[in-house]
């Protein structure tokens, strides 16, 4: 199978990860959000089919994390799983569409993680401890510059 050159430097051909897959359906979503998940999927086979399938060691998409919890955003990984031991990349595409799908939702309904209920805030508990500890070592010029930080995003 022929490899794509997937997010590698001056075009060289490299084997694509599951998040770089993941960045270009959101990259497709971001250039036309109305694309339904079923043209999404079909955009991502034709770009990626005859192509290396991803590593099953790096079935994750790190940066996800941040956006929804982990049970919406690794909805769509069992299928992507499925999908490389099979060599179908239209199970990988179905699982990574579910996977933004999934994400999406929860931004869309809820936030932000963290910014619409206090179950997914991460800070729950170590707010207090940890503004104390900083305020034990860390110079006055960086407690202004996070303190107007957080008044921006307020």
């Amino acid at each position: 199978m022929a490899e794509k050159s997937v997010g590698a430097p001056n075009g060289a051909a490299r084997t694509p990860s599951v998040s770089d897959i993941f960045r270009r359906a959101q990259e497709l979503r971001r250039e036309n959000p109305q694309l339904s998940l079923k043209d999404l999927r079909a955009k991502i086979v034709r770009e990626f089919r005859g192509g290396a399938f991803p590593p099953l060691a790096t079935l994750t998409i790190p940066e996800q994390d941040a956006r929804a919890p982990e049970e919406d955003w690794t909805s769509g990984l069992s299928l992507v799983r499925r999908g490389i031991q099979n060599e179908d990349w239209d199970d990988v595409a179905t699982g990574i569409a579910l996977s933004l799908e999934q994400t999406d939702a929860y931004e869309r309904d809820r936030g932000r993680l963290g910014a619409a209920d206090e179950w997914h805030d991460r800070s729950v508990g170590i707010r207090e401890p940890l503004t104390k500890g900083i305020g034990k070592w860390m110079p006055d010029e960086l407690k202004r510059l996070i303190e107007k930080a957080e008044k921006r995003d307020k």
